[in-house]
């Protein structure tokens, strides 16, 4: 079997990956020292793009677009990036088994991969619907979205079935993103998710209310409370309808599943601590493992600013982590210094002519404040939510660059709050103040 050594590993190939590498490039890396293997076929790339402006009917995205790290404003990486700077990108390359203690890790197709140190950038894989013995999950037409490829599937169903009926099994953050996307392409478009609102691991009832009333405008149905228990075909394997748990059939000629993801730790099971459902890493993301790091969805970190560890599956999480990370590498060979990873939670979306950012932890009471009606010609409003007196997170829709400023600084100094009823008066005059 082929065998090729590496000063530093990266394994994953998405956001993480490409931020890593940019930051490797920037404290100085030699040729031939950095190498990112990756499944996927392409360079890394902002992942954010794929429930967005990739499937728009005009002006769509396409690679090499949205190569990282346009996503913060940065310099697109293009493939020819890495091999400039000497770095190997291993695409197409999919790592079944790794081998910490002697810091190996191995192809589907036998190559041997050793390195002095790695990064774990594996990322999440979507859940499937089939692996809870869904019946008829199998069916052609039916679309979760994690990849490019996923994407390019995606847009083909897309322009084949317009004017047909789409429906979205799942309403949290690709729930969201699609509906608009599928209804912008002329699909008549029904979402299902069981909990009682949208979004509910970060949105209020009051904040949900809004979404789902700005969306039943642009005509999209919405069911509520129950779950996909099934789906039919027709002969050629394609899918024709969605069935309910409560007993309600929903035609469908295309469907897309959202239902979350679960972070890639399979291959280093029983290898490295583990919690919270992620690799257990400190505030440099170095895991239990000496010389090897993990960084994006699949580390659990210190968060500071809340004293307690979590794992974060975020874009923005991804790109900071993994900076770090390179940063805290090169420290430890005496190039440059590095702080403890201080992270504020950051959450944001777009859809339609929507776009909002949510900051720190939505915990405790909340206020809700501003113009919450979905028929507005433009909406704007937003929600505190306040613990042991201090608010401790902030949501803003259509804020300025300015006032999303404000509230993160607010999310961060977590100030106090005499009268719940005063700060919903003030609203985003509180977030300026501070």
């Amino acid at each position: 079997m082929a065998e090729k050594h590496f000063k530093y590993v990266i394994v994953g190939g998405g956001v993480a990956a490409g931020y890593a590498a940019r930051e490797f490039a920037r404290l100085g890396v030699n040729p031939g020292e950095l190498a990112i293997i990756s499944k996927e076929a392409v360079a890394p790339y902002e992942r954010p793009a794929l429930s967005k402006a990739y499937l728009f009917p005009q002006g769509s995205a396409r690679l090499p677009g949205f190569h990282v790290c346009v996503g913060s404003g940065g310099e697109r990486l293009l493939p020819e990036w890495y091999t400039e700077k000497g770095i190997e990108l291993i695409l197409s390359t999919e790592i079944v088994k790794a081998d910490l203690a002697s810091k190996a890790l191995v192809s589907s197709s036998g190559e041997i991969f050793k390195y002095d140190t790695l990064i774990i950038a594996t990322g999440s894989t979507v859940i499937k619907l089939s692996d809870f013995g869904v019946k008829g999950a199998d069916a052609k037409g039916i679309f979760y979205l994690r990849e490019i490829d996923d994407a390019d599937q995606l847009v083909e169903a897309i322009q084949a079935k317009k004017g047909g009926k789409a429906v979205i099994v799942g309403g949290g953050y690709i729930g969201l993103e699609l509906g608009a996307t599928l209804q912008i392409n002329d699909l008549d478009v029904t979402m299902v998710y069981p909990e009682p609102w949208c979004m509910p691991r970060l949105f209020t009832s009051g904040i949900a209310a809004f979404y789902e009333g700005y969306y039943a405008n642009k005509g999209i149905k919405i069911v509520k409370g129950t779950v996909a228990v099934g789906f039919d075909s027709d002969s050629n394997g394609e899918v024709t309808a969605v069935n309910l748990k409560d007993g309600r059939t929903l035609e469908a000629d295309v469907v897309v599943v959202g239902v979350g993801g679960r972070p890639l730790t399979t291959l280093f099971k029983g290898q490295v601590d583990e919690e919270k459902g992620g690799i257990k890493t400190d505030a440099f993301f170095k895991t239990s493992v000496p010389d090897v790091y993990a960084v994006g969805d699949v580390a659990t970190f210190p968060l500071k600013l809340y004293s307690e560890l979590r794992r974060v599956e975020h874009v923005d999480h991804a790109r900071k982590s993994a900076e770090q990370a390179v940063k805290a590498i090169k420290a430890s060979e005496g190039v440059g210094s590095v702080e403890e990873y201080d992270y504020l939670p950051y959450f944001y979306s777009r859809a339609f002519n929507l776009s909002w950012q949510f900051y720190g932890d939505n915990v405790g009471e909340t206020v809700l404040f501003g113009d919450t009606d979905p028929a507005s010609a433009k909406p704007k409003f937003g929600s505190y939510w306040i613990k042991d007196g201090r608010v401790v997170g902030a949501f803003l829709e259509a804020g300025t660059p300015e006032e999303n400023q404000a509230i993160a600084r607010v999310a961060r100094l977590q100030p106090p709050v005499d009268s719940l009823d005063q700060l919903a008066a003030d609203g985003l005059a509180f977030a300026s103040k501070i």
